[in-house]
Formats: structure tokens, sequence, C-alpha cells
């Protein structure tokens, strides 16, 4: 208490006047609790046009069917909480010093292993370079391969967060249509020095990218002298058939770089994912990685690596393609028995959600149905927030990662109280 009196008095806050006691300086005035009300430092123009977004840990509602959500309640906890804490203890902490900014080569050989198992990409351990998450990866891939004022092309209807971060780098983002095919090559604009695609499942409408359109954006890469960026993001998951291997397999001029993610395939809040870039571009990635974390979490990576290494991962992905198998087979007979022409699911074998479009309607009605369902506890995305210039497709982004098989007849229950009669 002494201390504290002391200090109060060398900083000025406190007088003392002898006989009568100690008190608060009448030149103190009380501060603001809430801090500077009107500071005058303003963003770069860039961030206020590029749009906030939703508030993805803000959702409670009773049935999740947003997109790309998976079931964390079936996820193996036990042996990943196992291999998580071996690597607290001090021995595997070690001195706490830094470790190689492109990720433990443990867990770039077992990233290499399994993507060459599973989706035939052609790589070695030091092509792959671990990030935060998949978004992580499209921010490093902007830094090093682009410079403002340079032109990215993306699919239109496409992932929104994809194209902010481009847009964040100052680079000018060109929305390219898709069709049944998936990205259209001819639409895609002169100048365009990066193209980003989703060729496995196409997000959000789902198809498939043909051979033929694989071969011909290939082709285009090699013309214009630019880079294809393939997100993966979920074709861990299909359930007709074997999926076309990955763009980057196909590749023999090193132009793809290939993005990768164990949001779905684990948890979404470890944040781990990958880029696998060619050797021309690795000491680039290495600096670009180092100025802007160092690198990613050390316990987390060497757990991953384990889980990996021992068969764990590939045992949960197998399961969960059987449970997400059966979720989207219900979703699609529920929405035939008793929607109508309500909602018309479009076609789709993989991942954990299907696009669903509503009839001809006023723009904004897929915003409104999605604010009813929320209204009734059912959290749902509108397709038409995913196009950036085209005029939208009004429609609904149906996902049924996050939702117990037994329970998507409620939910969808629910959604149908929600269109207009």
């Amino acid at each position: 208490m002494v201390t504290a009196y002391d200090r109060l008095r060398s900083e000025r806050f406190l007088a003392t006047r002898v006989g009568a006691g100690t008190f608060v300086s009448g030149g103190v005035r009380p501060r603001d609790p809430s801090g500077v009300t009107d500071s005058p430092l303003r963003p770069r123009p860039l961030w206020e046009e590029i749009p906030r977004g939703r508030d993805l840990s803000a959702n409670e509602a009773p049935y999740d069917l947003r997109p790309g959500i998976p079931d964390a309640s079936r996820f193996p906890f036990p042996p990943w909480r196992a291999r998580v804490s071996r690597q607290l203890r001090p021995r595997a902490v070690g001195k706490g010093a830094h470790v190689e900014a492109a990720g433990l080569p443990r867990l770039r050989q077992a990233i290499a292993r399994h993507i060459g198992v599973a989706r035939a990409v052609r790589a070695t351990a030091a092509d792959v370079f671990v990030t935060n998450g998949s978004q992580q990866a499209l921010d490093l891939i902007g830094r090093v391969l682009l410079a403002p004022g340079d032109t990215v092309a993306v699919e239109d209807p496409g992932y929104p967060l994809a194209r902010r971060a481009f847009q964040a780098h100052g680079l000018r983002v060109a929305p390219v249509p898709v069709d049944e095919e998936g990205l259209i090559v001819d639409a895609i604009p002169h100048g365009a020095r990066l193209v980003y695609a989703t060729p496995s499942h196409q997000y959000p409408l789902g198809m498939t990218m043909s051979m033929e359109r694989r071969q011909g954006l290939l082709a285009w890469a090699r013309r214009a002298d630019a880079a294809i960026v393939e997100d993966d993001y979920d074709s861990e998951f299909r359930y007709d058939g074997r999926p076309l291997e990955a763009l980057h397999g196909l590749d023999g001029s090193g132009r793809v770089l290939y993005v990768g993610s164990f949001s779905k395939v684990m948890l979404p809040t470890l944040r781990l994912g990958f880029v696998v870039a060619p050797p021309s571009l690795h000491d680039a990635f290495r600096k670009a990685k180092a100025i802007t974390d160092w690198h990613t979490a050390v316990p987390l990576q060497a757990a991953a690596a384990e889980f990996i290494d021992d068969g764990l991962l590939a045992q949960h992905v197998r399961r969960m393609r059987r449970v997400y198998a059966e979720r989207h087979e219900r979703v699609v007979r529920i929405l035939a028995r008793d929607f109508g022409e309500r909602l018309t699911p479009l076609p789709s074998n993989g991942g954990l959600h299907l696009t669903a479009l509503l009839p001809d309607s006023d723009l904004g009605y897929d915003v409104e149905v999605a604010r009813r369902a929320e209204d009734v506890g059912v959290a749902v995305l509108p397709l038409s927030y995913h196009y950036l210039a085209i005029p939208p497709r009004q429609g609904l982004l149906v996902g049924y990662g996050a939702v117990e098989t037994g329970n998507l007849d409620e939910a969808l229950r629910r959604l149908g109280r929600c269109f207009d009669t």
C-alpha cells in the first residue's frame, strides 16, 4: 500500500498537505474509460472498400447449416489431445528457440506424402510451406508473386475471403464466370497475372472442372506467363467415384500453387494449412512467412505430423466420408420431397454443402430467407453473397457438416417455413 501511494505521489496524482492529509491533485482530470473517441488516424482507403464480413463466432443457431463446418463432435479428441500434450513438455519445447519458417520438416514430409497419395500432387517436403490456415497461404502468394495494381482473376461466384485477401494487397480483382464445366477460361481478362480457382469442387456451386477445361487453363497460364492458385479445400469428401486428380498433378511447367487446409478434415480452430510452391519460389516464401509471423505454432505442427504419420488422419477422413455421404443424401432427399420448386439443388457429389437455387425472384430474396431462417434457429448462407460482378443468382448454401443426420429433417422443416407462400 505504501509503495502504491509513493508511486502516485511521484507521478503527481496525489498531493500531501502537512497536518491536513493526502489528496488527489487538482490538476488531474478523470480519463474517459472508453479511451480516445476521435483519433485523427484513418486506414488506407482500400480498407473502407473491403466489406467487414460476418462474425463467424457469433452464431448460436441450434441448426447450423452454414457451409464448410465439420462435425467437431466426431473428432478423435483423446488421441489428438495426447499428442498435443506430449509437445507441451519441457523436453519437446526445448529451449524455446524459433524453428524453420517453412514449417517442421516432419510435418512437411507428412503433408507431401498425404497429398501425394490422396490427390496425386507431386511434391517433396521442400515444396511444402506450413501456414496458419489457407487464408494465410493466399496472403503469402499475394506478397510473393504480385505487385499493387496487378490483376487477379477469380471465379464468380466464388470464395469472398480469397478475393478480399488479394484486394488487401492492392490488387485488381477481376471476376470470371463459371458454367457446368467450371471456370470459363476464355473469359479470363487480358493481362491477368494469376487465376484463383477451386477445380475439384467449385465454391460455392459444387461442379467439378472438366479435364478439357483443366487442360485449357494450364495452356492459358503458359501463354500468359501467369500463375494458377488451386484451392483444394474439401476434396477429401467425395461420395461418387474417384475425384479427378488435382490440377497440380497435371502441371508440367511449375505454374500451379496448390493450397490445402486441415480445417475441414480436422478442426477449423487449429488454423493449419499449407501451400505447395515450385522451387523457384522457395526462398521468397520462406522470407515472406518469416516476416509475417516467424512460423506457425510448433506444438500444433508436431502433433499434426504424428497424427498423420500414425494413420489417424486417414482413418478419421474415411469415417467422416461415410457420415457426410449419408447427410448429403438425406438433404437431397428432403429437398426433393418437401421443397418442390422453392429450392432446386445443383448437382454435387462431394464437400460439406450443396447449393440450391431459388426460382426467379427479386434481388435479395435469398438474403431475406436467410434472415427469416435465423429467427427460427437456422443458420444458412445466401448464394448472392458470393457474387462479385455478374447479376447474382438467388439461392442458399445448405451445409450438413455441423448438423447430426437425425436433426436434418427438423432443420430443413424450419427452413421451409421461411419462404413466401
